[in-house]
């Protein structure tokens, strides 16, 4: 019997169309790739990880010499908040931007690692964590979920 899974998501023409809490978290997620350490792709990826208290959290892409023992902007976020705010486990949106070597805005998407990572901090929480993409032309993607950014994860 064939199956078919649906991916559920939401895509806006402008940051103008968000609310205000996702504007500014979108804007944090561009501030955060200024941090990026990136000089062998010239790819700086910034995320900023809202969580259930406001606070906001940010990380950008590390990279190292000794590929690949860089780490990702996303993972960076949010190992950095389960390490700062372990008390909260309430991860609620995540923002993600890229800036390429030519220093525009463009379109940056979780890699495998990091969807599965995020996948796990989701079911740890047992309720869904937004995911905002910036696309390229200043468009924006919204996931009401990771686990439509990966369906068939490992899980525990």
């Amino acid at each position: 019997m064939d199956k078919v899974h649906v991916i559920n998501y939401q895509e806006f023409q402008s940051l103008a169309e968000l609310e205000e809490k996702d504007r500014r978290l979108m804007q944090c997620a561009v501030e955060a790739a200024e941090g990026a350490y990136a000089p062998y792709s010239g790819f700086h990826v910034g995320a900023a990880l809202r969580l259930g208290n406001g606070t906001v959290v940010v990380g950008s892409n590390q990279e190292n010499v000794a590929y690949p023992s860089g780490l990702c902007a996303e993972r960076t976020a949010i190992f950095s908040a389960s390490a700062q705010h372990p008390e909260c486990r309430d991860y609620e949106t995540l923002a993600i931007v890229g800036r390429n070597a030519e220093g525009t805005l463009c379109e940056a998407m979780p890699c495998g690692a990091c969807r599965q990572v995020l996948s796990e901090y989701e079911q740890r929480q047992g309720h869904p964590m937004r995911v905002l993409c910036y696309l390229d032309g200043g468009r924006l993607r919204i996931f009401e979920s990771v686990a439509s950014l990966l369906p068939f994860s490992f899980d525990f």
